[in-house]
C-alpha cells in the first residue's frame, strides 16, 4: 500500500512493518545462503571501500571535496548490497524489530549476526587478496598505496572511545540508508536514498567494522611491504590495532543500528499496546 500522501513510496510506519518481515525471512535463511551472501556482502563493502580511496588518492582535490567525492564513491558498496541482494551485518541489526516483537528468538538474531558477521569478514579479507595481488594500488604513481596505509594508520591511531562514538554515528546513518531505501519501489528510489545517508557518515570519518575489515588490513599488508607515508604514525598497523578498532566500531556500530534506529521505530510503529 502506497503513502497517502499520493507519492509512490511506502509511509514510515509501513516500512516498519517490513523490515519486521524481512527481518524473519532474514533469521530463518539456511546457513549456505546466509553465509554466500554475507560473503558478498563483504566484498561489495569492499568495492566501495576501493572506490573511496581511488578518490582519496588525488592530492589535488580540497579537504571536503575529497571527503564528498570519497563518500558518494563508498556508496556503491551499500547500493550493491541493497540492490543486488547480500546480507550486511551492520544492515542486519534491523532483525532487534522482529526479536523485540517476538517473532523471532534471541537464539536465531545471534545466529544471524554471528555467521554474517563472520562471513562479512571472509569476504573483506578475500578482496583484500584479490586487489593486491591485482597491483591496482601502483595506481596514481604509488599513491593508492599511500592512501590506503594513511586511512587505515588513522582508524588504528584513534582511541577506542572515539571509535565507538563514530560506529555509533556510522551505523545509525547506514541503518537509515537502509530504512529509506526499503521505502522505495524502483532501484532509482532505493540508489538516491542510499547514497546521501552513505556518503555522510564516510565525509564526516565515522566508523563502518564491516569496511575496516578490508581498509586495515589492506594498511597493514601494503605497510608490510614497504609502504609508510612521512608524518603518519604507523604504530597502530598492527594485529592489535586491528581488533581494538573493531571491537570498538562493532559495539558502537550495535548500538547506533539496534537502539537509536531500530529501537526508536520499534518503539514508535510496532511495540504491542
Amino acid at each position: 500500500m502506497a503513502s497517502n500522501l499520493g507519492i509512490d513510496l511506502y509511509s514510515p510506519k509501513e516500512i516498519a512493518e517490513k523490515v519486521e518481515n524481512i527481518g524473519i525471512v532474514k533469521a530463518n535463511l539456511p546457513l549456505r545462503t546466509m553465509a554466500m551472501l554475507g560473503i558478498l556482502a563483504g566484498a561489495f563493502i569492499s568495492f566501495g571501500a576501493l572506490y573511496f580511496t581511488l578518490v582519496a588518492s588525488d592530492a589535488s582535490l580540497g579537504f571536503a571535496l575529497t571527503r564528498v567525492l570519497g563518500g558518494l564513491a563508498f556508496s556503491l558498496g551499500l547500493i550493491l548490497v541493497a540492490v543486488a541482494g547480500a546480507e550486511l551485518f551492520t544492515g542486519n541489526n534491523f532483525l532487534v524489530m522482529a526479536w523485540a516483537e517476538g517473532r523471532i528468538g534471541f537464539g536465531k538474531l545471534a545466529r544471524n549476526w554471528a555467521i554474517v558477521y563472520v562471513t562479512n569478514a571472509i569476504g573483506a579479507l578475500g578482496m583484500v587478496l584479490l586487489v593486491f595481488l591485482s597491483h591496482h594500488t601502483d595506481m596514481n604513481g604509488g599513491a593508492v598505496a599511500q592512501a590506503y596505509v594513511k586511512v587505515a594508520a588513522g582508524k588504528t591511531a584513534s582511541s577506542f572511545e572515539v571509535v565507538f562514538m563514530k560506529g555509533i554515528l556510522c551505523n545509525a546513518l547506514v541503518c537509515l540508508a537502509v530504512w529509506l531505501a526499503t521505502a522505495g519501489r524502483s532501484v532509482t528510489d532505493k540508489v538516491l536514498a542510499i547514497v546521501f545517508p552513505v556518503s555522510a557518515f564516510v565525509a564526516a570519518g565515522f566508523e563502518h567494522c564491516i569496511a575496516n575489515m578490508y581498509f586495515i588490513p589492506m594498511g597493514m599488508l601494503l605497510h608490510a611491504g614497504g609502504v609508510a607515508p612521512a608524518g603518519v604514525d604507523l604504530s597502530g598497523l598492527t594485529m592489535g590495532g586491528l581488533f581494538a578498532n573493531l571491537l570498538a566500531a562493532t559495539l558502537g556500530n550495535i548500538v547506533g543500528g539496534s537502539i537509536l534506529v531500530a529501537g526508536v521505530y520499534y518503539l514508535t510503529f510496532r511495540q504491542r499496546a
